[in-house]
């Protein structure tokens, strides 16, 4: 597995996205054995980065990955994620809450469920409009001289708050969903990562398993599903956006690969601080992306699959909190 640096974090440059395994997706939290199974196969493969966050589950993504970490924790390069709960007053609710008293409280409860003693990369899940982000910044900056955090992170964030909270601490990775049918980032949130040296984790590097091109229909996902209710996959669009899979699994063809590592070998190719996080619970899936490694397409190849069709849909029910 070749590496990448992410504002000078070492990882692989495929990590593995930990989120199905506990919420959001069909089939979520119903084989634990597996998915413990499929993080340890992820590290023989020499997979580093894990990604989680406390809102999955929410809290039990974090238990689970630190359960199958008990004693391979220094073998990986561990990620979560604070702001989307707020742990002021009693119980913990919907947030955002990125205000440094809530921070304090998070990385305390991350740390207790991934059962170790700092987080590599940490990451602000959505920015919070009512806490500046330089107060955000300052309380993340005191955790990594306190030694709980190593590297900071963002998610989801616009670039007039990214070039903020880089001048007021170094941001090392921007976590956004990027893939062959979610280009946006390539306007001007990439380029300024680019250029501020900070590395670049697209979440959902598969459409949300829609570019695998083994959803065929809305009746393959529980009622429970996260996708049940998301306006690509809606009845108005579902039927319309299977061309953009099957338009991919023609390439796959051509590429002689399947259509997973065709979609992830086009993210690689975008740039050498791009380490995407495919989520999986299975290790079949998680081998059949890691392989995505040694796929190099073609010029011709990757100029067909930059020519997909747009989806329809946008890529949340609700886009206000993205991009701010």
């Amino acid at each position: 597995m070749r590496h990448v640096s992410l504002g000078g974090l070492d990882v692989s440059r495929i990590g593995l996205g930990c989120m199905g395994m506990s919420a959001f997706y069909t089939g979520a939290g119903t084989d634990e054995a597996e998915a413990v199974r499929t993080i340890h196969r992820a590290i023989d493969l020499g997979v580093t980065l894990l990604d989680t966050a406390e809102v999955y589950g929410p809290y039990t993504n974090e238990e689970l990955v630190g359960r199958a970490l008990a004693d391979r924790r220094d073998e990986v390069v561990l990620a979560t994620k604070f702001g989307i709960l707020s742990h002021s007053g009693p119980g913990a609710r919907r947030g955002p809450d990125s205000s440094p008293r809530n921070i304090r409280a998070a990385v305390e409860g991350s740390l207790r469920r991934l059962g170790t003693d700092r987080i590599d990369l940490y990451y602000q899940h959505r920015v919070d409009p009512d806490t500046p982000i330089e107060e955000t910044m300052g309380a993340l900056a005191e955790l990594v001289a306190d030694g709980k955090i190593r590297y900071v992170g963002l998610s989801e964030a616009g670039p007039g708050t990214i070039r903020r909270a880089h001048a007021a601490h170094p941001v090392a990775a921007l976590q956004t969903e990027y893939s062959l049918w979610t280009r946006d980032p390539e306007t001007d949130v990439l380029p300024l990562t680019r250029e501020l040296g900070i590395g670049f984790v697209p979440y959902s590097p598969l459409g949300r398993g829609f570019l695998t091109g083994r959803i065929r229909s809305r009746d393959q996902l529980d009622d429970t599903d996260f996708r049940k209710d998301n306006p690509r996959f809606s009845e108005a669009n579902f039927e319309q956006n299977l061309r953009i899979a099957d338009e991919v699994e023609a390439i796959a063809r051509d590429a002689g690969a399947t259509p997973a590592q065709t979609a992830l070998a086009w993210l690689l190719a975008q740039g050498d601080t791009i380490a995407p996080i495919p989520g999986t619970k299975r290790v079949s899936r998680l081998e059949e992306n890691v392989a995505a490694d040694t796929l190099t397409l073609t010029p011709e190849q990757l100029t067909r699959l930059a020519a997909l069709s747009a989806p329809s849909g946008d890529r949340y029910t609700d886009m206000s909190p993205l991009n701010r």
